[in-house]
């Protein structure tokens, strides 16, 4: 199969570059002129893993508008805040035969999806896989080959012979998918994961493997666990796991398969890019509103996550200055 990744941001380049490498076609398309502009000078990405063997692998990135591929699918790893206008751009060369593949952090880009392709083409999903983009045209991706897992499911819940063909290039690129039949709980389990992890990490300003190892990561853990999972259980969403599942998967992939990454939520944070909060933390509240329940620590939380992006782009000069001329 032919793939195109929307968003050659870190996690898109990671699987394109992935699938590329295990002999698929791929492309790559970015609105992000920086990243489009810099591997097209480059003749492709710097890739390393784990910061060591840094290397030049070619790749073919277009923008939106230059773009005439016709793949089977699409795999789109854009922001949240992005989403629409990424589609807006690439919608004049989707067909109704095309899928559509995503494994986004947050929730509300599957209706985003459902305005172009049809809920039988749109596969959703979820990827425990730590990569960084040092920069435009350079990534590093996190852990050893293999680390890392996806998991992914049907709008539909109905699997066809294509979905099966992608899981199958997928496995063949070292990319451990795993399909279910359960699509709402499969996307929610991650976002659970996120809500615990992306935005402790980010507010503390640590690695993964540091905030595991605080004698207070448990008790944080499992109040945001128990609150998303009291939220999904009057949305009557079946999680793929238990409470102590999240748990544990937390506590490993901390410990053990990413300890020394800072998630995705503080690497936009540290460059004072807007974060992704209001569609984790943020959604698991608003849903609960939507069942008569309040999961208040992670509005709390993502209050505070704002409060932190507001202060971190002040500028207190011209405060001061401003007070002390007043």
């Amino acid at each position: 199969m032919k793939y195109t990744v929307l968003g050659a941001g870190a996690m898109g380049l990671r699987l394109g570059v992935l699938l590329q490498e295990a002999g698929f076609e791929v492309d790559f398309v970015d609105t992000w002129e920086p990243e489009v502009n810099t591997i097209k000078e480059q003749g492709g990405v710097f890739v390393s893993r784990d910061g060591q063997g840094r290397h030049l692998v070619p790749v073919n990135i277009y923008f939106p508008e230059e773009y005439k591929g016709n793949p089977d699918a699409y795999i789109v790893f854009t922001k949240q805040m992005g989403l629409s206008e990424m589609l807006e751009r690439c919608a004049h060369f989707f067909t109704d035969k095309q899928y559509v593949v995503s494994g986004m952090n947050g929730m509300g880009h599957i209706e985003k999806f459902d305005k172009y392709f049809a809920e039988d083409k749109v596969i959703g999903g979820t990827a425990l896989i730590g990569t960084v983009l040092n920069k435009p045209g350079d990534v590093d991706f996190i852990g050893k080959p293999g680390a890392g897992s996806m998991h992914f499911a049907n709008q539909t819940e109905k699997p066809d012979d294509t979905t099966h063909q992608i899981m199958d290039d997928f496995k063949k690129a070292n990319l451990n998918p795993t399909l279910t039949t359960n699509f709402m709980g499969t996307l929610l389990s991650k976002i659970i994961f996120n809500s615990v992890v992306n935005t402790l990490c980010t507010m503390m300003k640590i690695p993964m493997g540091e905030f595991i190892q605080s004698p207070t990561a448990e008790k944080l853990s499992r109040q945001l666990i128990n609150e998303a999972y009291d939220v999904c259980e009057r949305a009557n969403i079946k999680l793929l796991g238990t409470r102590e599942d999240e748990w544990e998967t937390v506590k490993y992939v901390s410990e053990v398969g990413n300890p020394l990454h800072y998630p995705s939520m503080y690497q936009d944070f540290s460059k004072g890019r807007p974060t992704e909060v209001d569609y984790i933390n943020g959604y698991i509240y608003d849903l609960g509103v939507k069942y008569h329940y309040e999961a208040a620590t992670h509005d709390f939380l993502r209050n505070l996550v704002h409060l932190a992006e507001f202060a971190g782009n002040f500028d207190l000069a011209s405060y001061v200055e401003q007070v002390q001329n007043s």
